[in-house]
């Protein structure tokens, strides 16, 4: 989606944003009938009233005043989402957005839910370009948004579409060394440094975890480093964002068993790509801020010499790891990398991983689940930027006595605690292999959707990147 400043004209289809029928008659581009067609519908509660002015459609938005449920930002988001099925079932190319509301930040929002509702994947249709939408530009008068901000939401959207497409790809054509190539393309895009190490360098370091996942894989392993540093940052030491590269998850020999279990394995390296496109959309807005990304990245098969339940491995930092489940293989991957973070004594490190099936049976699609050991404002922060954005939260504890859970008989950890508290379970074991400020998020439940949902279509959702990304925008401020 094209985003820029026009001026307005006859001939363009306009959205007016209004709270009150009197803000209508300020616009100057409608008629008594029509503005009196419109008085009528606004005190019905109709939040779009559209027009059809046969030059060009108006459609009027009204946003909600009660937004006790949710936070206005989203209320309107989701009127773009039903306004781009409009826009599109009328064959618009274009828009034109006009706010004379007094919400300062409704343009942006309802260009956010268009926008994030438009997005599609049909590489793989024969008849693309039938299905493609015929909107392809928001257009906003100058006094509706700043260049600042316009700029800010292109970027943001584009990297929303950037994760949406690295999850919706299927393995066969994004496996762990394709993820790193279209990881060196961001960079070269956006401006990032990245730095790829091969299995033969994975090997060197002695990143057992890593390696360990890797066994059952005729494709080798990558670990992706990303990183933008500014000449002047506000953070002294680096932010360093982890993210979960499992390109696809069999369960390895401890194969998924449940019907439909495997569907949508493919997303298993959401965590992958909300961290790169973060770190295109942060390189993009030049952020003042010094980040690093890390991401260690294999698939999970059962095959070659795959390691087993059972086995013991070495770790990156040198701890062993008794494997019962080759299923629970994310938090061995990402153990690697958050050792690997050590060596920036870093202010912050946050991970996101699809980690834990119990992740997504407390929350279901509505939350993601997060722990850590992150200063308690760090964590206020993110709930509400998180609530803003609407990719909510819901932090679970890390009580000592999960830790007892996942201690082993015959090494320093088991990669399992039981049958219950597995999400928190896992978060302990991750834990263990942090020594710094860390919050974990596990997006297993919010990743992927297989039905549409208000502008999450099916597939890749790219849940957490506009909260993270709200976050280090206000950074400091």
């Amino acid at each position: 989606m094209q985003f820029k400043i026009s001026t307005p004209s006859v001939k363009k289809t306009t959205i007016l944003i209004v709270a009150h029928d009197k803000q209508l008659s300020n616009s100057g581009i409608l008629s008594p009938k029509e503005l009196s067609f419109a008085s009528c519908e606004m005190k019905d509660g109709k939040n779009i009233i559209g027009i059809n002015q046969y030059l060009r459609h108006i459609y009027i938005v009204v946003p909600p005043t009660d937004s006790n449920k949710i936070p206005i930002s989203e209320a309107i988001r989701r009127i773009g989402c039903s306004l781009k099925d409009l826009l599109n079932k009328h064959n618009e190319v274009s828009v034109l957005i006009s706010n004379l509301s007094s919400e300062s930040f409704a343009a942006y929002y309802l260009a956010e839910g268009i926008a994030l509702s438009a997005y599609q994947f049909l590489k793989y249709f024969a008849d693309a370009k039938k299905k493609a939408n015929t909107l392809t530009t928001i257009e906003f008068d100058k006094k509706s948004i700043t260049i600042k901000d316009l700029n800010q939401l292109s970027i943001i959207t584009e990297a929303v579409g950037i994760a949406r497409n690295l999850v919706n790809e299927p393995m066969n054509a994004l496996n762990a060394v394709q993820l790193s190539e279209q990881i060196i393309a961001m960079g070269k895009a956006s401006g990032f440094k990245t730095t790829i190490l091969n299995k033969t360098q994975i090997s060197k370091e002695k990143m057992g975890g890593i390696l360990a996942v890797n066994r059952g894989s005729i494709d080798p392993p990558t670990f992706s480093i990303m990183e933008h540093k500014p000449t002047k940052s506000l953070n002294k030491l680096p932010i360093v964002l982890v993210g979960k590269g499992i390109v696809y998850d069999t369960g390895g020999l401890s194969l998924k068993p449940t019907l439909n279990s495997m569907d949508r394995m493919k997303s298993d390296m959401s965590g992958a790509a909300l961290v790169s496109a973060a770190m295109y959309a942060i390189a993009k807005m030049k952020l003042p801020l010094h980040v690093i990304a890390l991401v260690p990245a294999t698939d999970n098969r059962p095959g070659e010499n795959a390691y087993v339940p059972g086995d013991v491995i070495k770790m990156y930092d040198g701890t062993t790891v008794e494997v019962l489940n080759t299923d629970a293989e994310g938090r061995i991957i990402l153990a690697d990398a958050l050792h690997w973070a050590k060596r920036y004594k870093p202010e912050l490190v946050l991970d996101f991983a699809t980690l834990t099936g119990a992740a997504a049976a407390i929350t279901g699609a509505e939350a993601l689940v997060y722990m850590g050991t992150a200063a308690d404002a760090t964590k206020q922060a993110f709930e509400k930027y998180g609530y803003l954005q609407y990719e909510r939260m819901v932090q679970l504890p890390l009580w000592s006595e999960y830790g007892d859970m996942i201690q082993s008989d015959i090494a320093d950890l088991k990669n399992v605690g039981g049958a219950y508290g597995g999400a928190i379970t896992a978060g302990k074991f991750l834990e263990h292999f942090t020594s710094y400020p860390w919050l974990h998020f596990d997006i297993a439940g919010v990743s992927y959707t297989t039905t549409k949902k208000n502008y999450h279509s099916v597939g890749g959702t790219a849940f957490g990147l506009r909260m993270l990304l709200d976050y280090l925008l206000h950074y400091g401020k």
